[in-house]
């Protein structure tokens, strides 16, 4: 059976998401949905996400499952929101419970006793194989820009690779998060290079130079032949060094707190308070 993608764009974050499935009238699996957020006053909204459960009402899709590739710290999930009006299982890594524990104390995410097990349906093991509908997936292992990342390896044909490589003109993702490890991020990438060339890449994010617009997929070939921090032949050593030299450089995402403290939710708000609000907590002098 032949495995389907459309993709959705979120362009204030940059975050594609995508449905997967095999035609009307089958199963699908949504991965990584986003949930709106302005960061100047605070509020929410669903504008991509109802985009994405129309396209499922109008092709008469069954959701199985909405898949999160890693804990997002630059945009809100809208996984929660989305299993509320078409039912599904949230899934992601078994090691979404190591990013919990590195961060649920400084950002008050979960009550008390209430892990990441409360609102993710399903925590995949590593390289685990599973099915959305008639179609065979795989759940691999690929820590480095988080210790909790993965890449869903789809019927041997196309691969969704979350934050793990970008664009070729624009290389591969950051390290310097807490459980993220630059040499980690290497053997994941030479592992996702591995898999045949004809193989269909999928972003979640695209940051084009201003002489193209953003774009969702590329083949291992085309990466191997021209990604600026990976391409074929570039070693191990030279691409740690630059990784690590980058990220020194870099500020922490804008939507780092609010992302963590919904996301390691599933994408649930924070419990409202006695005045019926909800609140995102910013820890003074932690990052």
């Amino acid at each position: 059976m032949n495995a389907l993608v459309q993709h959705f764009f979120d362009p204030v974050t940059s975050t594609f998401s995508y449905v997967l499935h095999a035609g009307p009238n089958t199963a699908c699996a949504v991965i990584d949905a986003v949930c709106d957020y302005n960061d100047n006053n605070a509020r929410t909204g669903t504008t991509l996400a109802d985009e994405i459960i129309d396209f499922i009402q109008d092709n008469q899709l069954s959701l199985e499952w909405i898949l999160e590739t890693h804990i997002h710290a630059d945009h809100l999930s809208a996984a929660s929101y989305i299993k509320q009006h078409l039912g599904g299982k949230i899934g992601a890594s078994i090691q979404i419970n190591a990013v919990s524990n590195t961060f649920s104390k400084a950002l008050s995410i979960c009550e008390a006793d209430a892990g990441p097990n409360v609102f993710f349906d399903h925590f995949f093991d590593p390289d685990e194989t599973f099915k959305v509908g008639d179609l065979t997936v795989s759940a691999l292992h690929v820590p480095g820009h988080t210790s909790a990342d993965m890449a869903f390896y789809v019927e041997n044909t196309l691969v969704f690779v979350g934050d793990t490589l970008f664009a070729p003109d624009v290389g591969t993702a950051r390290c310097d998060f807490p459980g993220g490890s630059a040499k980690q991020l290497w053997s994941s990438i030479q592992k996702i290079l591995a898999l045949p060339g004809s193989t269909r890449m999928f972003l979640c994010h695209d940051y084009p130079p201003d002489n193209r617009r953003p774009r969702c997929e590329f083949t291992i070939d085309e990466q191997l032949a021209s990604n600026i921090h990976v391409q074929e032949g570039t070693a191990e050593e030279k691409f740690i060094a630059l990784r690590e030299a980058r990220d020194q450089q870099l500020g922490l995402p804008q939507l780092l707190v609010p992302s963590l403290q919904t996301n390691l939710r599933a994408g649930q708000l924070p419990v409202a308070e006695k005045n019926g609000i909800s609140y995102i907590k910013v820890p003074l002098n932690y990052f």
